[in-house]
């Protein structure tokens, strides 16, 4: 039963079309909506590839689809090494990829994660905790000017470079709240019907820290060789940086393939109702030639 509502569900269904026997990878497990469905509609032999760079995302969606048995085969591993996870698998020709990159609101909703300031936490922002590499490290070690460029590349964050000084002078910064109180020195509190000053300068860090947008790069090369003639590549993006990854990738001549959504593809005020998480959601789907 689903603890969680995925994204854009029909739209994925509809774009990924899968069809009974039908071979599938889900490159980013999550909570595990999106493989069910894909899971059910490819039933009864169909086959899933289920991965996720996160051990507890795989933890909590195997007892979810425990039930489908050998149909799907979970791989802990970051998206961007798709194509050896597929051979390796099986996996190569597939029917269909499906990618989900939007930040687990499971990993949010963890405090001990430290990606969110709303939940006081260490500042970690690791989606795989087997890496090294953290938001402390960044922040307490990084050089003014070097904070002060992944916040504006990647948080596109006009008032980069006094939040770095206020991040540098706030030194040693061990929990979220400690990088909140540093962001809100420059930027003030919340403001009713903005977003909030610390949100871009969180999604930098965890953007970084992750190596999130070349991760994205290098999965969206991949893919277009793992999927078969006629099989399809669907995306779901979470922001502007992401979303113009995948759109100039699905119309560059590298791989022959035709764009199925001629304009990005987004949730309706119902399913917004129900799911504020899908406000900012867009989908791209691709169809390899």
């Amino acid at each position: 039963m689903l603890s969680h509502t995925p994204v854009l569900i029909d739209e994925v269904l509809q774009f990924l079309n899968p069809q009974p026997g039908g071979r599938f990878i889900d490159a980013t497990l999550g909570a595990g909506g999106h493989a069910l469905a894909i899971l059910e509609r490819t039933a009864p032999d169909g086959s899933l590839l289920a991965l996720d760079q996160d051990e507890t995302a795989i933890e909590r969606a195997t007892p979810m689809l425990q039930s489908f048995g050998s149909r799907v085969i979970f791989v802990r591993e970051n998206f961007r090494e798709i194509a050896g996870v597929a051979a390796q698998c099986g996996f190569l020709e597939a029917e269909g990829v499906l990618a989900d990159i939007g930040i687990s609101s499971m990993m949010v909703d963890d405090a001990s994660r430290g990606f969110s300031f709303m939940r006081e936490g260490p500042l970690d922002m690791r989606m795989d905790r087997s890496q090294s590499l953290t938001a402390a490290d960044i922040v307490n070690t990084y050089s003014e000017k070097e904070i002060a460029d992944i916040i504006y590349q990647y948080g596109e964050e006009r008032r980069s470079r006094p939040i770095a000084r206020s991040i540098v002078r706030a030194r040693p910064l061990g929990l979220t709240s400690d990088l909140a109180r540093a962001v809100e020195r420059v930027m003030g509190g919340a403001r009713y019907g903005k977003i909030h000053p610390c949100t871009r300068t969180f999604q930098a860090l965890r953007i970084a820290v992750n190596d999130e947008l070349r991760a994205l790069e290098s999965f969206l090369d991949g893919a277009m060789t793992v999927v078969r003639s006629g099989g399809r590549l669907v995306v779901i993006s979470f922001h502007s940086l992401e979303d113009r990854i995948v759109k100039n990738k699905f119309r560059s001549p590298g791989v022959p393939g035709r764009v199925l959504t001629k304009k990005v593809v987004t949730a309706g005020e119902g399913e917004i109702s129900r799911n504020p998480r899908a406000r900012s959601a867009k989908l791209r789907a691709w169809e390899k030639i």
